[in-house]
């Protein structure tokens, strides 16, 4: 079969088809990926069917490779089982925080690179996965706009994103949400190579220096104006789907699900190269 590049959205999107899970280990192939995500930032392989150790070499041809902290495959330490369904994700009680647009690691001091999700089991409704350009959405801000927001400065906390998926915690639970780490992060991301994105989502919690409301107005604000639909591309699942996306200048979320779907991905993920700045 002929191997085909079709582009998505208007502003993100890739998707190939024509090869096998198997195909994808190789270098040629690798490198393609590497170009796609740049200049696309989510690419597309539909139906390739990889297996978990094609998609641990793939991954590893791609970056290094985090070991999953919790969830991890006991055969492939690297595969983090996402699913709602308590029996095979460890992490369940958690997921629903994805249902809101959010880039993952944003308080690590090194935010990951990219994402590489494969569809085990699609859901019987819903369990879509949307994504939003932060370099096409800041690209478009006025002149006026790119000089407010310079030097806002953001801290970016897990009880943040939570909150939105359960808004009236237990103390026990905000007490667990509010271990994990949280970091300020310029609001604007400025890489090595000058290309500019807005760093917003479900971990902002508030602007450094602003009040409370004036903060939560610009954020909820600038959220909207980055997922507008001509920044975002929906996916939306077939079993043995692959999809890599950059995670540094995306936004995801996936749409709601319930915990007696179907639905279960398996997710590697590449470790951070760039600090935010």
């Amino acid at each position: 079969m002929a191997v085909t590049f079709t582009k998505l959205g208007a502003q993100v999107g890739v998707e190939i088809t024509g090869l096998s899970g198997h195909e994808l280990v190789d270098q040629k192939i690798a490198v393609q990926c590497q170009a796609a995500l740049a200049r696309y930032g989510v690419v597309v392989y539909r139906e390739v069917h990889i297996g978990d150790a094609d998609l641990v070499a793939f991954s590893r041809m791609l970056g290094t490779v985090v070991v999953a902290p919790m969830g991890g495959d006991s055969t492939y330490p690297e595969i983090s089982a996402i699913s709602l369904d308590p029996a095979q994700s460890t992490l369940a009680a958690y997921r629903r925080g994805t249902f809101f647009w959010h880039i993952d690691g944003v308080t690590d001091e090194v935010p990951q690179k990219a994402t590489l999700l494969t569809a085990r089991q699609v859901a019987d409704s819903g369990g879509d996965t949307e994504f939003a350009s932060t370099y096409a959405a800041y690209e478009a801000l006025t002149d006026a706009e790119k000089d407010e927001y310079a030097n806002l400065r953001v801290l970016h906390t897990f009880t943040a994103s939570q909150l939105l998926a359960n808004p009236d915690p237990t103390p026990k639970q905000r007490a667990a949400w509010e271990r994990a780490p949280s970091r300020v992060q310029p609001l604007v991301w400025t890489r090595g190579n000058g290309r500019r994105s807005l760093l917003v989502g479900a971990t902002t919690d508030h602007v450094v220096g602003m009040a409370a409301d004036e903060s939560r107005a610009l954020l909820d604000r600038l959220l909207e104006w980055s997922t507008q639909p001509r920044f975002t591309l929906r996916h939306q699942w077939r079993q043995g789907d692959l999809v890599v996306w950059d995670n540094t200048g995306m936004l995801h979320r996936a749409q709601p699900y319930t915990a007696q779907s179907r639905r279960l991905m398996h997710r590697t993920t590449l470790v951070g190269e760039e600090t935010v700045a």
